[in-house]
């Protein structure tokens, strides 16, 4: 299979400061998930669905490459519309971050110029935020990825799937059987009504980042949305 076209290089005007790791452009986009259709609707792969849309919206084709699904796309950017990579890594969760290793080392991009989007127990279902760097907070695909770059400097739009047993904006906290079952499990019948305007923050997030910055998309995004979701126990 031929190689894509290489990637547009980023033009900065003579003497201007390089950005900080936080401010660094955006160049490639991940979207965490298991391979299959047993998983297909499970929370764990709601950065799937979200890097599906994403690609849906802007025409991207998917082809298999770097131990994975990998697409082009021309998203908007700070000075005009830029080249991004998408992937899916297929070598389920917990090897994440060989597949993104290796599409970042073809196209010499570093941990900084990557968003990664995945579900996360401790935000409440329907709540999106953009954060940079940080732990893996028991996520084993964010926990293969900062092993894999030896760096956990990389954006993260987080998509909040809650705890089981959770009624509150934090959830309950539940034991690690029940947790992995949840992660496993279907939205529940209310959630996958609202999931498509969660799934649409998410992209405007991480569409937000790559054109406006991450600190600008922090702003437009972080904040709860004007009517949640369903409750984030539901099943």
């Amino acid at each position: 299979m031929a190689a894509p076209p290489a990637p547009d290089k980023v033009q900065r005007p003579r003497g201007a400061a390089v950005p900080q790791a936080a401010e660094a452009s955006v160049r490639a986009l991940v979207g965490l998930g298991n391979p299959g259709k047993g998983y297909a609707a499970t929370r764990h792969n709601v950065g799937f669905m979200a890097i599906e849309q994403l690609a849906a919206r802007r025409l991207a084709t998917w082809s298999s490459k770097f131990n994975g699904q990998f697409a082009r796309c021309r998203l908007p950017g700070p000075t005009g519309e830029c080249d991004v990579a998408l992937l899916q890594p297929m070598t389920y969760m917990n090897c994440s971050g060989h597949p993104t290793q290796q599409m970042l080392a073809f196209f010499g991009y570093k941990p900084a110029e990557l968003l990664v989007l995945h579900d996360d127990l401790d935000l409440p279902f329907g709540r999106v935020q953009v954060k940079v760097g940080g732990g893996h907070g028991g996520h084993n695909g964010l926990r293969s990825l900062v092993a894999q770059l030896a760096s956990p400097a990389f954006v993260r739009v987080r998509i909040g799937i809650g705890r089981p047993g959770g009624d509150g904006d934090l959830g309950g906290k539940g034991g690690d059987e029940a947790v992995t079952n949840w992660v496993l499990s279907a939205f529940g019948p209310d959630q996958r009504i609202a999931l498509p305007q969660v799934l649409d923050r998410a992209v405007a997030a991480a569409e937000a980042v790559v054109q406006l910055g991450v600190r600008a998309a922090m702003n437009a995004h972080n904040a709860p949305p004007a009517a949640a979701g369903s409750k984030s126990a539901d099943s």
